[in-house]
């Protein structure tokens, strides 16, 4: 092989290995800079740290997949946009078969939210806003000050007992139920306008 060849060969190769070593080193540089921020971030949401350490892990496993990582121009913004989802589909998997019993009515009856969450829709429409729907009910639970998030997450996505709940934490059951109450409050307040437009759809 010509030297000019063996030279466009070898240049090629060193290319190659100079942008995966950038690569693994933006995803150590992110690892580091993150990684407790965004496990902390998931560990709020979730009710175990085996499970916030494998949506944990199915994030940075996603980062690692991209294909043009310097393509990303807020990193913090992209893991935890990603964390969000996942937590939210965590949710949605584990609560689409079983959401019959799900009571956003405070009491009061009013079951608008389960019924948009339960809905089964043929129109593509009719899904995306189930789907935004869903998006919008975890920024508004971020939203919460987190002993009221934390205990509308485990009595109604996680399906905790006021008794569970308060045999774990040593909270009084009475404080769990308003801390749940001023949730769902919270809840009807930003949700309202998506559930106006479902209802006129």
């Amino acid at each position: 092989m010509p030297d000019s060849e063996s030279n466009i060969v070898l240049d090629s190769s060193q290319d190659k290995q100079s942008s995966n070593d950038r690569r693994e080193r933006r995803i150590s540089s992110a690892v580091s800079r993150y990684g407790n921020r965004l496990l902390g971030f998931i560990r709020n949401r979730v009710r175990t740290n085996a499970d916030a350490e494998d949506i944990a892990q199915e994030v940075w496993y996603q980062f690692s997949r991209v294909a043009d990582l310097e393509a990303i121009e807020q990193v913090s913004g992209w893991l935890f946009r990603v964390a969000r989802n996942k937590v939210t589909d965590e949710y949605r998997r584990k609560r689409e078969d079983s959401l019959e019993d799900l009571d956003f009515s405070d009491g009061e009856g009013d079951e608008h939210f389960r019924d948009i969450l339960l809905s089964e829709f043929t129109d593509s429409e009719d899904e995306d806003l189930k789907e935004l729907f869903w998006q919008q009910l975890f920024s508004a639970l971020d939203e919460l000050p987190e002993k009221q998030r934390q205990v509308f997450i485990w009595n109604e996505l996680e399906n905790e007992t006021f008794q569970e709940i308060a045999d774990r934490t040593g909270e009084n059951i009475k404080t769990l139920i308003s801390r749940k109450r001023y949730a769902v409050q919270h809840l009807r307040s930003r949700l309202q306008l998506l559930y106006d437009e479902f209802l006129l759809h």
